[in-house]
């Protein structure tokens, strides 16, 4: 049986977490985004993209691996490569769910699937997850993750794109590690390439700590909620797929349009490189 053939063995793995959907979360997200938000209370709802404050693993100190993440084998296949991306995700935003209830999340490992790319083997996981309050099923989203392998000298990096054109609204960000370990903490994530230099530079060989995807999906969802009136009551779907990765080296810029029921937004890089896009959807008023 060869690996990849154990590793589509994985497909239909499934995992049930619980979880209360506790203030102090939101609060803390409201801090580390900058925002001037009401203290929140029960029965508010959570704001859009902000489940990613719940529902965290959390491993033991010795499931831990070298890079901060948990071991593999369990729900996650194991891979047998050592470089982890958040390439992706789409969100369909059912009703919102509240803060101060019980909460539930299923997730199943819905592909896997192994590629040869221009830098050596990469295994693409796809994971289907449905999150239900009180009142029923509140999100559906399916994530998009890849592995690839240790980083080489001679790796061809993909070219750069452009930024899209007609953007009503921009945000320039200033990230720095306290952004970074804030979101982290928030999130339960390990994953070192996030807030250790030593680690990122040397062993990773990337020239500064890496922003999180899920931390720029919020940061474009975030200036869509300043920029489009009842955004929260009215967005349906949002999607973000990553194209390279933002580096906090230096001030990056978050922008978005909206036509019709149709919201574009996207992240540029540190030199004004396209680093993630997304598409979502506005629920018809009337």
């Amino acid at each position: 049986m060869n690996d990849a053939v154990k590793l589509t063995a994985w497909i239909g793995r499934s995992e049930t977490l619980a979880d209360y959907s506790a203030i102090s979360p939101v609060a803390k997200m409201s801090a580390t985004l900058d925002r001037e938000d009401p203290v929140p209370a029960d029965g508010d709802p959570v704001p859009p993209g902000w489940h990613w404050v719940y529902f965290n693993p959390m491993p033991l100190a010795r499931q831990i691996q070298h890079d901060g993440h948990a071991m593999l084998g369990d729900f996650w296949p194991p891979v047998g490569l050592p470089r982890r991306m958040f390439a992706g995700a789409r969100m369909t935003f059912h009703q919102p769910l509240r803060l101060g209830e019980k909460i539930s999340r299923e997730a199943e490992i819905s592909s896997v699937a192994e590629k040869d790319g221009r830098n050596g083997r990469l295994v693409f996981v796809g994971v289907k997850i449905r999150i239900s309050g009180a009142d029923g099923l509140a999100l559906t989203e399916e994530q998009d993750i890849v592995y690839r392998p240790d980083p080489n000298p001679e790796d061809v990096a993909p070219p750069p794109q452009p930024a899209p054109e007609g953007a009503q609204w921009t945000r320039t960000i200033e990230p720095d590690p306290v952004l970074l370990f804030r979101f982290s903490a928030l999130t339960f994530n390990g994953h070192r390439i996030h807030y250790d230099y030593p680690y990122v530079t040397q062993e990773e060989a990337y020239p500064g700590l890496v922003v999180h995807g899920p931390l720029l999906s919020t940061l474009m969802i975030d200036l869509l909620r300043k920029s489009i009136p009842n955004f929260d009551e009215s967005i349906e779907t949002f999607g973000f797929r990553a194209m390279r990765p933002v580096f906090a080296n230096g001030p990056f810029d978050v922008a978005g349009k909206l036509e019709g029921n149709a919201i574009s937004a996207w992240a540029l890089d540190n030199e004004g490189y396209l680093a993630m896009k997304a598409e979502g959807t506005l629920r018809s008023q009337g």
